[in-house]
């Protein structure tokens, strides 16, 4: 099992969050407006809705990359919103795993390289059985490990190389922000199954946003975020 934390993991808690969109010349619009929701320890719980509807913002919000007008985010017994901004950095480090829109991989790196950037935290020198672990998350979601730098993989190529790089560290918690959206439908199954592989695995929760309806169909709850609020979508649960 990879170098993650040794804790089990956590009740992922949502309280009342409110995030304000401020527009010159005129009050602040609630993006998210008293949204809240527990994710429970190995749950998937996925979020739809409509473009636009703050769904990225709301896990912007949750990864402490947006700091929320009100209300609060707790990991266990750990407020996450009360922490300074390096604290915020090693929550993410040490328990969760991103994978978001903007893929942000380093495309001068190859395949391998971007896989194992989360463990240069640790170490710079990697040891054998970690290198073997990135090369296997590679084939898992259908690359080359030796393959090319990022910059020339096609974006759903980059999409399966940043979901490999977010489980590297065995996370606690995945955030995914359309994790299939650039896929064909053989990879969207790959990578939905990887997904929920990785709770059985590790035990890990999962909070995503899709409107792949292969991907909801395997969440444990699915909520709809609208006009701010969000709502249990009981038609998709």
């Amino acid at each position: 099992m990879p170098p993650s934390g040794e804790a089990e993991p956590a009740v992922l808690a949502i309280a009342d969050l409110m995030v304000k969109r401020r527009e010159a010349s005129r009050p602040g619009r609630r993006i998210l407006d008293r949204v809240s929701f527990v994710v429970e320890p190995g749950a998937v719980i996925a979020v739809t809705g409509p473009s636009g509807a703050g769904k990225t913002t709301l896990l912007h919000a949750i990864a402490g990359l947006v700091p929320p007008d009100a209300g609060t985010v707790s990991w266990g017994d750990l407020d996450v919103t009360a922490l300074p901004e390096a604290g915020r950095d090693r929550w993410r480090r040490d328990s969760v795993g991103l994978v978001f829109q903007d893929f942000q991989l380093l495309a001068e790196l190859g395949v391998l390289e971007n896989i194992l950037l989360p463990m240069r935290f640790d170490r710079w020198r990697m040891p054998r059985a970690v290198i073997e672990r990135a090369e296997t998350l590679a084939a898992r979601v259908g690359l080359d490990a030796r393959g090319p730098r990022a910059g020339k993989l096609s974006r759903g190529e980059q999409q399966r190389l940043a979901l490999a790089r977010a489980l590297m560290r065995a996370p606690q918690l995945i955030l995914a922000d359309e994790p299939t959206a650039s896929l064909d439908a053989d990879n969207s199954a790959r990578v939905a199954d990887l997904l929920i592989e990785a709770t059985r695995e590790t035990g890990a929760s999962i909070l995503l946003v899709s409107h792949d309806a292969g991907l909801l169909a395997q969440a444990s709850r699915v909520h709809r975020l609208e006009a701010g609020g969000l709502r249990l979508d009981r038609g998709l649960s």
